[in-house]
């Protein structure tokens, strides 16, 4: 196909700029950093090597100078994400504490770059930012009497873990926003129509359940701990 590298690439691989000519006006950070700006505002469908070039100010052919494809833009996307990992604090002796840390941050950056789970693939995990998050990782799981590849599977069933809890946040925030009444209410009402059903006794053990747990709303920060500490606890449970 025209345009195409006759060989596989890796954007990492690549010099900042192709070609010869005067100083760059951008770097590769500057047109990243706008990509990530557009997905923030209006989603990934918004991306565009045309958007993108608008918003530095250049060329929309200037731009594959710079970044010659758009699975190459994302590439650098997720990997900008990756690097807003606070990985200043070492390890502290215990592995789980340091793994429900890395978990709440990357339920952080998942919040404030939600798109980030649309694009994530393995294919996208070895880039500079993401290599010192698995190094990071591996630092604070060294005590843990695991073979590597397991602490690897540790490290991507979190990471799997935290994007469908997010993703589920965040759906649920998106359905809030489009309503014409409060949250509040709607769960107040889903809430009657729920314990109605579970009334007629055709669900006893559903009913069992929420008899001895209630219906009041889950204290989301606490679930989510939960939930993490149980993934980690069963990577060294027999």
């Amino acid at each position: 196909m025209a345009g195409r590298a006759a060989e596989p690439e890796v954007i990492w691989a690549r010099p900042e700029r192709t070609g010869r000519g005067p100083k760059p006006a951008y770097s590769r950070a500057d047109i990243v950093a706008a990509a990530v700006r557009v997905a923030d505002a209006d989603g990934m469908d918004a991306v565009s090597m045309r958007r993108v070039a608008a918003e530095i100010g250049c060329g929309t052919m200037s731009l594959y100078n710079y970044v010659p494809r758009k699975e190459d833009l994302y590439e650098l996307m997720v990997d900008a994400a990756s690097g807003e990992y606070d990985l200043s604090r070492g390890p502290s002796g215990d592995w789980r504490a340091d793994m429900l840390h890395v978990a709440r941050e990357a339920r952080g950056i998942l919040h404030r770059h939600p798109w980030v789970i649309r694009l994530m693939t393995t294919g996208y995990a070895f880039g500079p930012n993401a290599l010192r998050f698995l190094e990071h990782c591996l630092e604070c799981l060294k005590d843990l009497d695991l073979p590597g590849g397991v602490k690897m599977e540790l490290i991507a069933t979190v990471n799997g873990t935290v994007m469908t809890v997010v993703a589920n946040e965040i759906a649920l925030a998106e359905r809030a926003r489009g309503l014409p009444w409060s949250e509040e209410q709607e769960q107040a009402v889903r809430g009657a129509y729920l314990m109605r059903q579970l009334a007629g006794g055709q669900f006893p053990r559903l009913a069992a359940v929420f008899a001895e747990s209630g219906v009041e709303p889950l204290d989301a920060e606490e679930v989510f701990s939960r939930t993490l500490r149980r993934v980690l606890d069963s990577f060294v449970t027999p």
